[in-house]
C-alpha cells in the first residue's frame, strides 16, 4: 500500500528528502503508519546532518592523530641521527643547536698575514683547544670565534617548560686567537709590538687573564709536554729574545743599554721576591711619589738562557691552591719584570709581563676560612682596580686608583705617560662547564676597552654607552665603587674596606714585633752589662737601680705598644668577619 502524504506537504512542495537520509525516512514513515508532515522531513534532514557532521569529525580528527603521529616518528628518526653524531653525549640537544648556528656563518679567522695595528691599549681572547678531561667528559664546545676580533658565547638554557635554547652573547676586541693559533702568532700580535716601546724609553705591560686552567701559564710560559713545559716557546722567552736582537742593532747600540729581571708574586696584598727564597718586601713612595719595592732582587742577564733559569726559579716558588676549578689554582699575581738600563743605572724602559691569579679565586670572598676570603677580597680588588687603571690610561688626564690594591700600585708607573702601553690577553676555556667563567672573563676584558660587538648573524651594530667621569677627590676604593656599582655593592665596598684596614694592622704588628725583637737584643746586652756590675764587690747601687728602671720602663713602653696593636688588629679581624657576615646576607642567591 503507498504511503498517504499530508496536505500540508503538497504534491508539489519544494520539501526534498535526501538520499542520504532515505533509510531514516522509510524508517520513520513506518514508525508513523506511512504518513509524512513536513515537520517529520525537517527533523529527518536536521538528524542526517548532525550525523553528516559527526563523521566529517571523526574523520578530521582520525586524520589529525594520522599526521601528529607522522610528525612524532619524524622528530623521533631526527632526534636519534643527531644523538648518533655524538652517542652518550647528554648535552646532544645544545650541541646540535650550535652546530646549526654556525653553520650560518663566514668564518675568517685571524691569519699571519693580516697586519699588526698599532695601539695603546690592546685587548685580545684567546680560546684554547678541548683538552683531554674535557673530551672524555664530552664537553660541549660552547665558543664561536667567527672573525679576527669577535667572539660568541652560547650559553645553554631551559624555559619553564623545559624547552632549550641558547642565549648567544657576543663580544669584541683587538684580536680574536681561536683553537688552532700557535703562541708564535699570539705573541706576534700583543707583546711583540711593545718590544720597541721600552727601547724608545717607554713602559709596557701584558696581562695573561682568565679561569685557572685556561691557558695562561701556557701562553706566558711555554707548551706543556706532559708536566714538562717548553719554556723556549712562551711569551717570556720570545720577549727576551726581541729585546736581546734589539740590544745589538746599531741604533740601540751607543745607548750602552743593559738588561736585569726581577721576579716577584703579590698573594693577599703582601709582596714576595720569588728570586730570594720568598722574602717579603716593602712597598714604599718615595718623595717624588714615585713607587719603591724596597729590597727587590734585580738579576743582571746576558742572554735568553739566563733568563729562562729565573723564570723556572720563581715558578717554582709561586703561590698555589685548591679552587673549584683547579686542584692547583694560582693564588697570586706573578710579575715578571724585563728592565733595561743605562750606564749611569737610570731605568730606560721596563717590560712588566703578569702572570695573574685564577679569576674564579675573587668569589671566594664568601668563605668560612679568612685567609681564603682575605685572598678573594684582594684579587677581586686587584682585578677591578687593574681595569679601571688600564682604563684610565686610555683616557688621557683622568685619575688614576692606583692605590686602590698592591698591584696597581707596583705597577703605577706602567700606566702613566704618552709611551706606556698595555696588551690583555684573555684566555677562555671552551667547555660548556666553564661557560660562567668565560663569560665573566669575557666581560671583565670587554669592560677594559669598550668596542662595539654585534651578532654575526646581524648587520646592525650596537652602540657603547659612554661613562661618567668621576671626582679625582673621592678615594681609590670608592672610585672603584662608583665605575663597578653592579660589582661592588655597599656591603662589599665596607668589606674591602676593613680587609685593607686589616691588614695594614697586621703589617704594623708584625713590623713592630720584628723592632721589638731587634730590641731584645740590646736589652739583653745591657742586662748582661748590669748584671756584671753587680759582680763587683763594691758597686754603685743607685746607677745601677737608676739604669734599670730605665731599661724596665723602656721594656714595658714598647710591650704595651705591640699589645695596642695585637689588640687593634684582633678588632679589625672580627670587624672583618662581621662585614663578611653583612656582604653575604645581602648578596641576592641565585
Amino acid at each position: 500500500m503507498a504511503p498517504k502524504v499530508n496536505d500540508s506537504v503538497g504534491i508539489g512542495s519544494n520539501t526534498v528528502v535526501s538520499n542520504e537520509s532515505e533509510d531514516t525516512t522509510m524508517e520513520v514513515i513506518s514508525q508513523t503508519g506511512g504518513t509524512v508532515t513536513r515537520d517529520s522531513v525537517q527533523h529527518l534532514n536536521a538528524a542526517a546532518r548532525r550525523r553528516s557532521n559527526v563523521v566529517k569529525e571523526v574523520e578530521k580528527l582520525k586524520k589529525n592523530r594520522e599526521e601528529r603521529r607522522l610528525r612524532q616518528a619524524e622528530i623521533k628518526t631526527e632526534k636519534e641521527n643527531l644523538m648518533n653524531l655524538d652517542p652518550g653525549n647528554p648535552n646532544w640537544e645544545f650541541l646540535s643547536m650550535i652546530r646549526e648556528y654556525r653553520q650560518n656563518l663566514e668564518f675568517r679567522p685571524l691569519r699571519d698575514t693580516d697586519p699588526v695595528e698599532d695601539h695603546q691599549i690592546t685587548v685580545c681572547v684567546r680560546k684554547r683547544p678541548m683538552n683531554k678531561k674535557e673530551s672524555n667528559r664530552k664537553e660541549v664546545d660552547v665558543i664561536t670565534v667567527p672573525n679576527k676580533n669577535q667572539t660568541s658565547v652560547h650559553e645553554p638554557k631551559q624555559k619553564v617548560d623545559l624547552t632549550k635554547y641558547l642565549e648567544n652573547a657576543h663580544f669584541r676586541f683587538d684580536y680574536a686567537f681561536d683553537e688552532s693559533c700557535s703562541n708564535e702568532i699570539v705573541y706576534k700580535y700583543t707583546a711583540r709590538p711593545l718590544v720597541q716601546t721600552i727601547f724608545d724609553g717607554g713602559m709596557a705591560t701584558c696581562f695573561a687573564y682568565g679561569q685557572t686552567g685556561s691557558g695562561k701559564t701556557h701562553t706566558m710560559g711555554g707548551d706543556f709536554n706532559g708536566k714538562t713545559q717548553d719554556c723556549q716557546k712562551g711569551i717570556y722567552a720570545m720577549t727576551t729574545k726581541d729585546v736581546f736582537r734589539l740590544l745589538k742593532e746599531r741604533a740601540y747600540r751607543n745607548l750602552s743599554l743593559h738588561v736585569s729581571c726581577s721576579f716577584f708574586e703579590i698573594y693577599s696584598g703582601k709582596v714576595f721576591d720569588l728570586l730570594a727564597g720568598k722574602a717579603k718586601l716593602r712597598v714604599l713612595e718615595d718623595g717624588k711619589q714615585q713607587v719603591q719595592v724596597i729590597g727587590l732582587t734585580e738579576k743582571s742577564v746576558d742572554g735568553v738562557d739566563d733568563v729562562l733559569k729565573l723564570i723556572q726559579i720563581g715558578n717554582n716558588a709561586r703561590t698555589s691552591g685548591q679552587t673549584s676549578a683547579n686542584s692547583n689554582s694560582s693564588r697570586s699575581h706573578a710579575v715578571f719584570q724585563i728592565l733595561l738600563r743605562g750606564s749611569g743605572g737610570k731605568v730606560h724602559g721596563k717590560f712588566s709581563l703578569i702572570d695573574l691569579a685564577g679569576n674564579e679565586r675573587g668569589a671566594d670572598t664568601s668563605s668560612a676560612d679568612r685567609q681564603t676570603r682575605m685572598e678573594g677580597a684582594e684579587i677581586n680588588k686587584s682585578l677591578l682596580a687593574l681595569k679601571e687603571c688600564i682604563r684610565a690610561l686610555g683616557r688621557k688626564g683622568a685619575h688614576l686608583p692606583f692605590r686602590a690594591s698592591k698591584l696597581t700600585q707596583v705597577l703605577r708607573d706602567s700606566f702613566i705617560g704618552e709611551k706606556s702601553k698595555t696588551c690583555m690577553i684573555a684566555m677562555i676555556s671552551p667547555g660548556l662547564s666553564s661557560c660562567e667563567h668565560s663569560l665573566n672573563t669575557l666581560r671583565y676584558a670587554d669592560r677594559v676597552k669598550e668596542l662595539a660587538a654585534h651578532d654575526p648573524m646581524e648587520v646592525k651594530i650596537s652602540s657603547v654607552n659612554e661613562e661618567d667621569e668621576v671626582m679625582e677627590s673621592e678615594s681609590d676604593l670608592a672610585q672603584l665603587r662608583s665605575l663597578n656599582e653592579h660589582e661592588i655593592s655597599r656591603e662589599m665596598l665596607t668589606f674591602h674596606e676593613t680587609i685593607s684596614k686589616l691588614q695594614e694592622a697586621e703589617d704594623e704588628m708584625v713590623e713592630y714585633h720584628k723592632h721589638l725583637y731587634d730590641m731584645t737584643v740590646q736589652w739583653n746586652q745591657t742586662d748582661k752589662i748590669l748584671i756584671s756590675l753587680t759582680n763587683q764587690v763594691e758597686y754603685d747601687q743607685e746607677a745601677y737601680t737608676v739604669r734599670l728602671m730605665e731599661l724596665i720602663d723602656e721594656k714595658s713602653r714598647m710591650m704595651a705598644e705591640l699589645r695596642q696593636k695585637v689588640g687593634k688588629y684582633r678588632s679589625l679581624a672580627a670587624e672583618e668577619e662581621n662585614a663578611s657576615k653583612k656582604m653575604n646576607s645581602a648578596t641576592p642567591r641565585r
